[in-house]
C-alpha cells in the first residue's frame, strides 16, 4: 500500500495577499471637528428632516421634490446649480418641498468612476480623505443657502463623516437587498428611501424598508474610529422609490397602485417617490418631463401615495463622455446620467407646483 506524506511549507502570512495599499483616514469625530457643523446648520438640518417626516406620514401635502445633478464633479458649476436652486425654491415652497441631489458616491455594474469622495481629482488618484473633506465643505455651502440636502448612501462607513449634514437619503437599485444597508438604514438619523431593484422587482425595496423600520443589531464604528456592535431602534420614515427596471416603466397608475398594496400588506408608510430618471425615462433625460407629466395627473385624480419625485437635473442637458482630462470637460454638464437643463427644471418644477396647489390645497 503506497504510503502519503504531507509536506506543510512553512507559511507567514495568510492575510491581505490582494490588499497592495492600506492607509488611515482621520476618524469621523476627528473629519467633523476640522469641518464642523454650526448651530445654525444643525438646526436647519433637523427642521427638514421634521417637514419630510410629516410628507412620509402624510400630514403635510407638499410634494417632496428630489432634483440635481446624477453626481457632483465640478464644484463651481455645482455652487452656480445651487444658488439658482436656492432663488428658486422660495417661489415654490408652499407646495413643493425642494431638496438638492448632493451625490458623492456612484454605484458602478462594474467598474468605473465612483464618485468625488472616491476620485476627487477624476484621475483614478482615489484620495479619499480629501473627498471626504470636500464633501462635508460643499454639503455645508449647501445648508447654507437655506436647502435640504439629499444623497444615496453607498459606503456603510460614509454616514459617519456626513450624516449631520444631511435631510435625506437613498438606498440605491443595486443595495436595496443588501442586508448591510438595511440595517444601516435602519439607524440613520434621516428619512431613507428605498428604490426597486434594477430588474423592476419591488419585494427587495419593500422587505427592505421593513427591515429599516425594525430594531437591528450589526457591526459598524463609532465616531472615534474604532469598531463597535451596533444597535438600532429602526426607522419609521422610509419611502419606496419606483424607478423602472430591466421589464420597464413603473411609473404609471397600475404600478402605484401596486406598490401602495404592497406598502399596506406590509404595514410601513405608504410613501411612493417616483424617479422620472433611469429605467422610468429609458434612460434618456428628455423623457423625464413626460413621466412627470403622467405623475401630475395621478396627483389631479387625488392620489394620496405619490409624495414625492426625482429629477436628474443640471446647468446644462445630457452629459458628456469620462473618462477624460478635467480641463476638456464642459462646465454645467453631467459625466455620468444625462440630467435636464436648468430652465426645464424650473419650468417643469413651477408647473408641478401649480398642480399641486389645485389637487392637495384647494
Amino acid at each position: 500500500m503506497q504510503a502519503f506524506v504531507l509536506c506543510f511549507a512553512i507559511v507567514e502570512q495568510v492575510t491581505d495577499l490582494r490588499i497592495s495599499s492600506s492607509d488611515a483616514l482621520p476618524s469621523p469625530v476627528e473629519l467633523c471637528t476640522e469641518i464642523p457643523r454650526s448651530p445654525e446648520q444643525k438646526a436647519f438640518v433637523a427642521e427638514s428632516r421634521d417637514q419630510l417626516h410629516r410628507i412620509i406620514h402624510g400630514t403635510d401635502k407638499r410634494l417632496l421634490c428630489v432634483v440635481g445633478p446624477c453626481s457632483i464633479h465640478d464644484l463651481e458649476a455645482c455652487r452656480e446649480y445651487a444658488e439658482r436652486f436656492s432663488r428658486f425654491s422660495s417661489k415654490v415652497s408652499d407646495h413643493l418641498l425642494l431638496a438638492m441631489r448632493v451625490y458623492f458616491e456612484k454605484p458602478r455594474t462594474t467598474v468605473g468612476w465612483k464618485g468625488l469622495i472616491m476620485d476627487p481629482r477624476l484621475n483614478g488618484s482615489c484620495d479619499i480623505p480629501e473627498g471626504l473633506r470636500i464633501a462635508r465643505r460643499f454639503l455645508g455651502e449647501v445648508l447654507d443657502l437655506g436647502i435640504a440636502t439629499a444623497t444615496e448612501l453607498l459606503d456603510p462607513i460614509t454616514p459617519q463623516y456626513l450624516a449631520d449634514s444631511l435631510s435625506w437619503a437613498a438606498i440605491g437599485a443595486r443595495t436595496s437587498e443588501s442586508q448591510t444597508h438595511r440595517q444601516m438604514a435602519s439607524g440613520l438619523s434621516m428619512p431613507v428611501g428605498f428604490k426597486n431593484s434594477t430588474s423592476g422587482d419591488l419585494k427587495a425595496a419593500v422587505n427592505g424598508i421593513i427591515a429599516a423600520t425594525k430594531s437591528q443589531t450589526f457591526l459598524g464604528i463609532t465616531e472615534d474610529g474604532r469598531a463597535s456592535a451596533v444597535t438600532t431602534g429602526g426607522n419609521p420614515d422610509c419611502q419606496l422609490i419606483l424607478r423602472g427596471g430591466a421589464q420597464g416603466p413603473n411609473f404609471e397608475r397600475q404600478h402605484v397602485a401596486e406598490a401602495n398594496a404592497s406598502l399596506m400588506a406590509a404595514n410601513v408608510p405608504a410613501s411612493i417617490m417616483i424617479d422620472c430618471s433611469h429605467a422610468n425615462s429609458h434612460k434618456n433625460p428628455s423623457r423625464q418631463p413626460e413621466v412627470m407629466s403622467d405623475v401630475l395627473s395621478q396627483i389631479e385624480e387625488g392620489s394620496e401615495s405619490i409624495h414625492a419625485i426625482m429629477l436628474e437635473s443640471h446647468l446644462k442637458s445630457g452629459n458628456q463622455s469620462f473618462p477624460q482630462p478635467s480641463d476638456h470637460l464642459e462646465y454645467g454638464v453631467s459625466i455620468t446620467d444625462g440630467c435636464l437643463d436648468w430652465a426645464t427644471t424650473e419650468s417643469l418644477l413651477l408647473e408641478t407646483a401649480e398642480i399641486v396647489a389645485k389637487a392637495r390645497f384647494s
